[in-house]
């Protein structure tokens, strides 16, 4: 007697992830597979769609970088939303990030883990992602600083000391304290002049919506 087996449903199947080195992520781009206008990054392989960005962090982003080229000059690169190398398989493209001074401004390779002084980033939507994905892979390639930069709270986390179990070190610093990067004794930025004031993105869209709504 010939016995019917129920088919296996999709979650029952040991799936297979293709995951990507980063050559073969860099070749997409080229292929035009992925093009400017895609915000993603690779993550372990994987490619990720990265959040939306609202206007607070654009602000946000565009104020780090005006105070860190003020305050730093030419001693460093202050790159903005660009690719940071961590592995063969891992390019984040962290909000912003302080470079080792290189004559041709990495044009003949992304910057790795030894080229990175400093990264920054600026979380609203993205919190869990940032501090749970990004962080600790930050941390394991021994990336020596990072501000995590909590629009919702006002907050600035600046993380040190990485070990591959994380950070060991973390400093929350709000209006009226002072960031001070460690690559750098003579350079000092209010937490105030970054901050910007105001609700977050989510909660100024879910106002917006409101207010559409309260119209119609």
């Amino acid at each position: 007697m010939t016995t019917a087996t129920k088919p296996r449903s999709a979650t029952e199947l040991d799936l297979q992830i293709r995951r990507f080195t980063v050559a073969e992520y860099l070749a997409m781009a080229k292929a035009g597979i992925l093009t400017e206008d895609d915000r993603v990054e690779l993550i372990d392989g994987v490619v990720i769609d990265m959040a939306p960005v609202g206007s607070r962090h654009i602000g946000c982003v565009n104020c780090y970088n005006r105070e860190l080229s003020e305050a730093v000059g030419r001693r460093v690169i202050v790159q903005v939303q660009s690719p940071v190398r961590l592995d063969d398989n891992t390019e984040p493209q962290p909000d912003v990030a302080l470079l080792r001074e290189k004559a041709d401004g990495y044009a003949s390779g992304h910057p790795g883990p030894e080229d990175v002084l400093l990264l920054i980033e600026v979380a609203d939507s993205s919190l869990g992602y940032d501090r749970n994905e990004k962080l600790p892979r930050y941390a394991r390639a021994g990336i020596p600083e990072v501000w995590l930069t909590v629009l919702p709270e006002g907050v600035v986390e600046a993380h040190t000391e990485p070990t591959e179990g994380g950070y060991r070190v973390t400093r929350r610093l709000r209006a009226g304290d002072v960031l001070r990067p460690g690559c750098f004794d003579d350079v000092e930025i209010p937490v105030d002049a970054v901050m910007p004031a105001g609700r977050s993105d989510a909660e100024s869209e879910e106002a917006q919506t409101s207010s559409e709504q309260g119209q119609n």
